[in-house]
């Protein structure tokens, strides 16, 4: 019998409306939109606004724009993965209100914490279920609502991050496409220089907790900037080795998009050209979870089947890893 493979049949993405410019961040703290496009690559990103909105929403509008696009009846879903940072609240997992909001009536679903590289362990984590023949319809989901734990009076974090939430279906493949190999990685030494303080069992929320600020996003920059273009590289030379790949035979890189820097230095060292990078970074900043999925349904139309795809990430944590996935369609 051949191998089964998690391959990527159908991908969907959303971002709301609004616009959050480098110049109405000028107004807000001390910075430039010159500063800005220089350090991160980032001229804008979307922002959800309205009360009561949250994570599910945006994932609610992916998941049910794939379920349209792929033709699928939400009874087939066997199994919902929500990647996500931010989730609508710390308990029932965000996961289960998605599948409530789409009617995925036959599937489990769960959330997963893996910070900016939660997609890739979330889809590393689908495709078991599908490689072992267990189910035959899986859908991961990255999404993050960032402006829900971003203080806008911090410069450092204020400029980075915006929201919105990517899709992926993974159904079972027995000519060698989809999900090819992965290494995934994780250093809880690191979780010092990004994280969020409060909120959790540690610092459960107080008066003195909101006051200090401890419920938003921390991150030492220059700590994480190392670390990040290091390992990130790291790991998807490390795929590229195992599985004989090289700049040539790599149809395309798909990074987490976090900073320009980082996706150059990555890509320097795939030995990749800057034509085979993905990148929406200018127009999205860093949605966390759904930086790859969101890249990946901007970027559809140019994929081919059989393309040789390298993603690669890295967030809190530290946690960070790589992908080998062969495309497995042609535009549709």
């Amino acid at each position: 019998m051949s191998k089964v493979n998690a391959c990527i049949t159908g991908i969907a993405g959303y971002v709301p409306d609004y616009i959050l410019t480098n110049q109405e961040l000028e107004k807000l703290v001390e910075t430039s939109d010159e500063w800005i496009l220089s350090r991160t690559g980032i001229k804008e990103r979307r922002i959800l606004k309205g009360e009561g909105l949250g994570t599910s929403h945006m994932a609610e509008k992916a998941v049910k724009d794939l379920l349209a696009k792929t033709n699928t009846d939400p009874s087939e879903i066997d199994l919902l993965i929500c990647c996500t940072t931010t989730p609508d609240y710390v308990f029932p997992a965000t996961g289960n209100i998605i599948s409530d909001m789409c009617g995925l009536k036959n599937a489990f679903s769960y959330d997963m914490n893996a910070a900016c590289s939660g997609f890739l362990f979330g889809l590393v984590t689908g495709s078991q279920y599908i490689e072992s023949g267990r189910f035959k319809k899986v859908i991961v989901v990255g999404a993050d609502k960032m402006s829900a734990i971003v203080n806008y009076k911090d410069r450092n974090t204020c400029i980075l991050f915006g929201d919105g939430a990517g899709a992926v279906l993974l159904e079972p493949n027995h000519e060698g496409f989809g999900v090819v190999d992965s290494v995934l990685k994780t250093d809880g030494s690191g979780a010092k220089y990004l994280i969020m303080k409060g909120g959790g069992s540690r610092h459960p929320a107080t008066l003195e907790s909101v006051m200090n600020n401890e419920h938003f996003a921390h991150q030492e920059g220059a700590t994480v900037f190392k670390f990040a273009v290091k390992n990130m590289s790291d790991v998807a030379a490390e795929i590229m080795e195992r599985n004989k790949l090289t700049g040539d035979n790599v149809q395309w890189l798909v990074p987490h998009q976090a900073n320009k820097r980082i996706i150059n230095a990555t890509a320097e060292r795939m030995n990749v050209g800057p034509e085979k990078v993905m990148i929406n970074i200018e127009r999205y900043g860093n949605t966390t979870s759904a930086t790859i999925p969101l890249v990946l349904w901007d970027y559809e139309k140019q994929l081919k089947k059989g393309d040789n795809l390298v993603l690669a990430a890295f967030g809190g944590g530290f946690t960070w890893g790589s992908v080998y996935l062969k495309w497995g369609y042609d535009p549709k």
